[in-house]
């Protein structure tokens, strides 16, 4: 059956996130609890106070039952009575500010109608935005992408311009990534496309953060500069509570709380009325949080 097959494609693939993960950091190692509940079982995995990374999070679960009426709405389904859901969901918040937050997730879902969907994205959230860096980032995704398709890169691109953005704030939530959900995964040649696709991603995913945070895991750092990465942590947070749709989904299906919530970070903070200096790195980042941003060629 394909559920089983993604579940368990998926569930090996958190195990590489996180043994990629440890052996980077070289301090830290990720517990892991199993949890079951009455709509399905679910593998939550965290690293916390690593030699570079603050917190990791690397969540797997497959889960099903009876589609509610809540569900309904906010998943925008019109027909089946029951579900099926798979998926790997992994945030990381590093302890050193020049260095950037980063989220990964793909999912499978499918309805006792026939109906089935991937849905997935990766995105990167500097506390201060490295343009040499935001490029390096998106031509390793244009890659993966164009194993698969060469329109992907250009269309979740600007799909993850438009979902990761905080319409209160008027800023983005970082320097984006790509972003899909919906796409038809019940016939036979698109479930194996988007199989392999989100498969990949996945694969890629620990490779490019791991490159990133080595990169400037070591630099030094000011007081100032990390209550600035508290700041934007909030803005983070203020993200995942309002708009992500994987919250969402959790919360709607009666998932596991403690995992539903494991993207927040240790530490964030909000200050009244912020106003960065005038020509500083603050300020800098804050004017390139903007939707359409060309990063591979700009």
């Amino acid at each position: 059956m394909r559920n089983n097959q993604v579940a368990s494609a998926y569930r090996n693939l958190q195990q590489q996130i996180c043994n990629a993960l440890e052996t980077a950091d070289g301090s830290a190692v990720f517990k892991t609890d199993h949890w079951e509940k009455e709509i399905g079982h679910g593998f939550t995995m965290v690293l916390a106070e690593g030699d570079a990374i603050e917190k990791a999070a690397v969540n797997f679960s497959a889960v099903g039952g009876q589609v509610s009426n809540r569900m309904r709405k906010a998943l925008h389904i019109d027909d089946g009575e029951d579900y099926f859901a798979t998926g790997i969901s992994s945030i990381i918040h590093p302890n050193n500010p020049h260095v950037p937050i980063t989220h990964m997730n793909v999912r499978y879902f499918q309805l006792s109608s026939g109906k089935a969907w991937f849905g997935g994205g990766i995105d990167l959230t500097p506390h201060f935005v490295d343009r040499e860096e935001a490029r390096w980032f998106h031509q390793q995704l244009k890659a993966v992408c164009d194993r698969f398709d060469l329109s992907f890169y250009r269309e979740y691109k600007v799909w993850a311009d438009d979902y990761f953005y905080l319409p209160h704030r008027e800023e983005t939530r970082g320097v984006g990534g790509i972003f899909f959900d919906h796409q038809d995964g019940a016939a036979e040649a698109n479930f194996k496309k988007f199989f392999g696709f989100t498969q990949a991603l996945a694969e890629a995913y620990p490779k490019m953060y791991i490159e990133l945070m080595n990169r400037s895991r070591r630099r030094s750092f000011s007081e100032q500069e990390k209550q600035w990465q508290y700041l934007r942590r909030g803005r983070y947070v203020e993200f995942n509570l309002l708009y992500d749709r994987g919250t969402k989904f959790g919360l709607e299906s009666n998932g596991r709380t403690e995992s539903i919530f494991l993207s927040m970070p240790p530490m964030a903070s909000w200050t009244y009325d912020f106003q960065p200096e005038k020509g500083s790195r603050e300020e800098e980042t804050l004017n390139q949080l903007k939707k359409g941003i060309d990063w591979i060629n700009g």
